[in-house]
């Protein structure tokens, strides 16, 4: 069961908090972007290679964390910038 989040009141934002958050979404997309590429890029190189597979494998095998971190980290931030409260 997800978590219900809750806004402590009224969420007004300022031009320049919506640009920032903006920015911040754009920033998070390029890293994940990034992470997902080094997947594809690591897979590529063990088909190619097989003899690569045992560097490549702690390459491949760090990625899905680093994305996961990037989201909670973007998360976090949204929740903070929003005033939003868990319930």
């Amino acid at each position: 069961m997800s978590a219900s989040y809750q806004p402590r009141g009224p969420v007004t934002l300022t031009e320049a908090e919506i640009l920032a958050l903006h920015q911040k979404l754009r920033d998070m997309r390029h890293d994940v972007n990034g992470r997902l590429a080094n997947i594809v890029a690591a897979a590529e190189l063990i088909r190619l290679r097989p003899e690569s597979t045992a560097e490549r494998l702690k390459l491949l095998l760090e990625q899905p964390h680093k994305a996961a971190e990037i989201l909670a980290e973007f998360s976090r931030e949204f929740e903070t910038t929003l005033g939003l409260t868990r319930k």
